[in-house]
């Protein structure tokens, strides 16, 4: 198994992408889905733990998915790996740039991008509603929303009236690459804050079984515990 902190090639990624596009469930995600899902759990203000979130990858449970351990073993490392290159890159403010694929027409649209963002988003809905209302630094999700809702089933709710053309979607794309980066950085000081409030409830529990005053002492002398080593602590 490689590194967590090791690049994935292009050959890993079909490799990732192959076993995501065996995963039956509807709601199932592909790579590019994937990408723009833990985008917004790394810029997020809480943290989500992988059983919270894994399920949303392959859209339901694993027992109903038709995949070998090993397979499930590869497809998990090369996920950390992409999680860890993600947060790496926010972290040291390199430029982020979405994973996007192509279509047949060698098009990218940054659809599903856009959808597994808000999908990271969801699973701590309450939490983003403060960024969402804020008119002065909610900007950056305009463009992500206008992407994740182009085809939405109500046309209320789609940005535009007629289709997206070229050049107006490579401004998006654009906008969701360097949005990402402020909202990472929007987020910043409630991750702090949830790091600190953590460290500071931490409760720290005995990890060895409590000896009685009458149980034989555990250093092997034949004695009582009372009166052997616990002369020193029941005193």
């Amino acid at each position: 198994m490689a590194s967590t902190n090791q690049p994935i090639t292009d050959a890993e990624y079909d490799r990732m992408a192959s076993i995501l596009s065996r995963f039956r469930a509807e709601r199932a995600m592909n790579l590019e889905m994937l990408d723009g899902f833990f985008a917004a759990l790394i810029c997020g203000p809480d943290t989500v733990l992988p059983s919270e979130y894994l399920p949303e990858i392959w859209g339901g449970e694993m027992a109903d998915q038709d995949l070998a351990q090993p397979e499930l073993m590869q497809f998990l490392d090369l996920a950390m790996r992409h999680w860890n290159m993600i947060s790496h890159t926010l972290h040291s403010e390199d430029v982020y740039l979405p994973l996007l694929l192509e279509d047949e027409q060698g098009i990218t649209h940054a659809n599903d991008w856009a959808r597994g963002f808000m999908r990271g988003m969801f699973l701590r809905h309450g939490d983003w509603i403060e960024l969402v209302n804020n008119e002065e630094r909610g900007g950056p999700l305009v463009p992500i929303f206008a992407l994740a809702n182009e085809h939405h089933a109500d046309p209320e709710m789609r940005p535009y009236k007629g289709p997206i053309d070229a050049q107006q979607r490579e401004k998006l794309i654009v906008g969701v690459a360097a949005g990402v980066t402020s909202i990472y950085r929007y987020f910043a000081p409630h991750r702090r804050a949830a790091v600190r409030e953590a460290r500071e409830n931490t409760t720290y529990r005995r990890t060895v079984q409590k000896i009685g005053r009458n149980d034989p002492c555990s250093c092997g002398s034949g004695k009582k515990f009372k009166h052997c080593c616990g002369k020193i602590t029941l005193h």
